[in-house]
């Protein structure tokens, strides 16, 4: 078990850069195998984020944090600023570092000076990702709130909506969704980018 009983200090965390985009990639795709059969079957691709959809979000102004050990990266995590809100992107830690406290260091790190609400999507049928960010803190807003706040802040297609759920923190009524929305309209409305997760 690759990190079992490791001393915190073994384990950096730092800003990702262009050198370790390929890495980032192969997290990514070996994290995410854990959807195979879990998520709806027309929405899992082979690899599950291809190489040229992760240059898209990162050139859509992502940007990885990682968690490194024995001098590699274990752990990735992004955050995209969309407009008034923080967005928490692309969450995963390799299988054989999972359930060591990766994923919680580096949600800690990408949110301790967020001045805006922070949201995260994730696919309704990934309940062991929806109790991880429960608990740690993150609150799902009420069911009539997904489409609008994805349709806003991520642009992904109706039938990733309607599989989706989303989670912010601080937790946001309907109403406060309403109001996070409504500060747009005078600018001329939402985000833009397909986003595959």
């Amino acid at each position: 078990m690759g990190g079992q009983g490791r001393a915190p200090a073994e384990i950096t965390i730092r800003r990702c850069d262009p050198a370790d985009h390929a890495e980032i990639h192969a997290i990514i795709n070996a994290a995410a195998e854990a959807y195979r059969g879990v998520i709806p079957a027309d929405r899992w691709h082979e690899p599950y984020m291809p190489a040229d959809a992760l240059a898209s979000e990162l050139a859509d102004g992502v940007t990885f944090s990682g968690c490194v050990a024995q001098g590699r990266l274990i752990g990735v995590m992004g955050v995209q600023h969309r407009l008034n809100v923080v967005l928490i992107r692309h969450a995963y830690v390799l299988p054989e570092w999972q359930g060591h406290g990766i994923g919680a260091r580096l949600l800690e790190h990408l949110c301790r000076d967020a001045e805006r609400p922070i949201l995260i999507g994730t696919w309704k049928a990934a309940d062991w990702a929806i109790r991880f960010y429960e608990r740690h803190g993150f609150v799902r807003v009420h069911d009539r709130d997904v489409a609008p706040l994805l349709d806003t802040y991520w642009h992904v297609p109706a039938r990733q909506i309607a599989t989706s759920v989303v989670l912010t923190s601080p937790p946001l009524s309907s109403e406060a969704v309403r109001g996070l929305i409504a500060e747009l309209e005078p600018s001329g409305g939402s985000a833009s980018s397909p986003d595959p997760r």
